[in-house]
């Protein structure tokens, strides 16, 4: 079996940003998304570098099918991770009684069942290679967010369960990583429904630069890595004002966002 760095997520954004940062460091990668067009340019941006061609499997994480789909995949082709980098998942802003509860229970879908799914599915593996998983989470993991109550769970979930993992699976020669972004200038805000709209200027980072601290901090052993000095402050400001403040301060925030 030869050793890959599995990236969920890879067709947007953030994505395809650590898909370069990880194949620039030499790793071969095998990349997850619905949009097969979307992997298909991305292979050929990476293979003209001159790096391996990363291995292609257009899957819908939203399936309850997905992991065992994708490790079926993997072993037909001889294909095991020593990393998984779960980049995938996606946010809706809106009272949470006003949006489509379908598509809430598909951001828990991806965000949560898929990403733990993988997580835990190929420990074996990781362990032969003493590797690691780096899941995506966000500074929304650090607070509640009404008007965008479910995102800010799953994200919340995220960072959770991930740094739960990292004591874990130290002892078994595993890191674990969770990657808290700010705001990234990626399509996410037009699926989450409010398109065009950025954080503020201090908070706001480039996916690049977000792919290359989390690296950096992935490879380091770091438990969480949170981007730029000012999503940094903010994390732990949101652990210093009262809940009830930091409630209104995040609705009319995102009440903000969804104002022409």
């Amino acid at each position: 079996m030869r050793p890959i760095t599995l990236l969920t997520g890879a067709s947007a954004g953030i994505g395809i940003a650590l898909a370069h940062e990880f194949a620039d460091h030499g790793h071969e990668l095998v990349l997850v998304a619905r949009r097969e067009e979307r992997l298909r340019a991305l292979a050929d941006a990476i293979a003209a570098t001159g790096r391996p061609r990363p291995t292609l499997l257009a899957i819908d994480l939203q399936s309850a099918e997905a992991g065992s789909r994708i490790a079926a995949a993997l072993t037909e082709q001889g294909l095991e991770p020593n990393f998984v980098v779960n980049n995938a998942g996606f946010g809706l802003v809106g009272l949470a009684a006003e949006l489509d509860i379908a598509e809430q229970r598909d951001m828990i879908d991806v965000n949560v069942s898929a990403l733990t799914d993988l997580s835990l599915r190929f420990i074996p593996s990781l362990e032969r290679y003493q590797g690691g998983i780096l899941n995506v989470a966000s500074v929304a993991g650090f607070m509640p967010g009404p008007r965008s109550a479910v995102y800010y769970a799953t994200k919340a979930y995220v960072l959770s369960f991930t740094e739960a993992l990292h004591q874990e699976l130290a002892p078994r020669g595993i890191r674990v990583t969770a990657l808290c972004p700010g705001p990234v200038p990626t399509e996410f805000q037009a699926r989450a429904g409010v398109p065009g709209a950025q954080g503020p200027a201090f908070l706001t980072r480039s996916a690049e630069e977000v792919a290359r601290d989390g690296y950096r901090g992935f490879i380091d052993g770091h438990r969480v890595v949170v981007p730029g000095f000012g999503n940094r402050l903010l994390t732990v400001a949101s652990r210093l004002v009262p809940r009830r403040y930091l409630l209104k301060t995040v609705a009319r925030r995102q009440l903000a966002r969804k104002e022409p």
